[in-house]
């Protein structure tokens, strides 16, 4: 679901008036053939590959989420594990002129099942990656992902 509902019910009182938003970014890591895969989609707005990113639904915790966005993104279960990360992404303005501002929690999260598939029409792709043979990716998911990786650890900021 491209735009969640209760977004779209704000956008018709505001109209294209800048949003704060939370969002969620969800690394999703397996053990395979001892080696550590990242879960990314392929984004249909950009081409982009990314972890799994959306938008926290009113009153939902943001681990619940994260984990609720891998499955409709990428038909896989995950279990969030940590906060990784804290950081705010924008301002977007997007085709239409709407201007959003998020707040973007990145949580590490473990593979549970599931074999990835692009599965709500947001992305094109989803596959698995080996840590040592990433697609391109922009800077700010790359610095994501990093502060994904260890087990255990604070989770950073951006500055």
């Amino acid at each position: 679901m491209p735009t969640p509902p209760f977004v779209l019910a704000l956008r018709e009182r505001v109209g294209h008036d800048q949003l704060w938003l939370p969002g969620v970014t969800a690394v999703v890591l397996r053990e395979h053939d001892a080696r550590t895969q990242v879960l990314l989609v392929r984004r249909a707005d950009t081409g982009e590959w990314t972890p799994v990113t959306g938008i926290v639904d009113p009153a939902e915790e943001p681990a619940v989420a994260a984990v609720r966005e891998v499955l409709e993104e990428a038909d896989v279960v995950a279990t969030a594990q940590r906060l990784a990360h804290v950081g705010v992404v924008g301002p977007v303005v997007y085709d239409n002129g709407d201007r959003s501002v998020y707040l973007d929690l990145t949580f590490r999260c473990r593979w549970e099942s599931g074999v990835p598939a692009p599965a709500d029409g947001e992305n094109t792709d989803a596959a698995w990656y080996d840590l040592d043979d990433l697609p391109p990716m922009s800077a700010s998911m790359r610095a994501r992902l990093d502060a994904a990786l260890p087990e255990r650890g604070e989770a950073t900021f951006t500055a």
